[in-house]
């Protein structure tokens, strides 16, 4: 008869050792991100010297107001003149004004880009005044007349930093007839007077193949869309922008 088996005693198992407990300091941590690699600074685009001219009548001052309105980092360039302050006028800010001995002084000088003589009163613009606001870094803007235009375009040829920067835009109305009609709605001159400035305002546009852009004017919208399309094609000329280097 099979005896019955003895039931092994079992050993009670040890609880597992404890893992040794590791020091902080040595645990290693998450690898510090990689420093970005440094950003090369942005070239700035060399600034312009935009000039507008029309016709008068031509709204080449409404459009440089919009203009200005529109770009912060324009400025125009102050006229100096011989004629005294109007009402509201600052020096310095509407224009700089001299007297007759000092315009002459800086006109012998050989000081101005460009200078007329209007109903007795000397106007000039001074070529520091348009270097030393290219060499802040800002575009400027010239309202001239279309001889004014000429002899800017002439002077800047023995200025380089001037020649780089000048960008010429003529503005003209579609015909003489809407000419015509624009100056009569300004109601500020008699029908001769209208029609002497007619008269020079065939002979102005046809200077337009002497400057670089020509606008032919429609509504104030319009041509301020067209005026900014060539400021951003000149700032993305192969001739002032630069390519990021490599």
């Amino acid at each position: 008869m099979a005896q019955p088996q003895k039931q092994r005693s079992q050993r009670p198992q040890r609880p597992p050792a404890p893992s040794p407990a590791r020091n902080p300091k040595s645990q290693p941590g998450p690898k510090p991100a990689p420093n970005p690699a440094p950003k090369a600074p942005a070239r700035a685009t060399p600034p312009l010297l935009i000039l507008i001219s029309a016709p008068s009548g031509g709204g080449k001052t409404t459009l440089c107001e919009l203009l200005l309105k529109s770009q912060p980092q324009m400025t125009r360039a102050i006229t100096c003149t011989t004629r005294g302050p109007r009402p509201g006028e600052r020096d310095g800010v509407d224009y700089h004004f001299f007297t007759a001995a000092e315009f002459l002084k800086r006109l012998q000088a050989g000081n101005f880009i460009e200078n007329a003589t209007v109903y007795g009163n000397s106007y000039g613009i001074l070529k520091s005044e348009l270097l030393s606001k290219l060499r802040e870094g800002r575009d400027v803007l010239l309202n001239v007349d279309v001889q004014g235009a000429a002899t800017i375009r002439a002077q800047a040829e023995t200025e380089p930093e001037l020649r780089r920067a000048l960008v010429t835009v003529f503005l003209t109305p579609p015909s003489l007839k809407v000419l015509e009609q624009r100056l009569k709605k300004r109601g500020a001159d008699a029908e001769a007077v209208i029609q002497k400035r007619l008269a020079v305002a065939k002979q102005e546009i046809s200077q337009w193949k002497n400057f670089d852009y020509l606008i032919i004017s429609g509504s104030k919208e319009e041509d301020l869309r067209r005026m900014l399309a060539i400021v951003e094609s000149e700032k993305m000329h192969s001739d002032r922008s630069l390519a990021p280097e490599l």
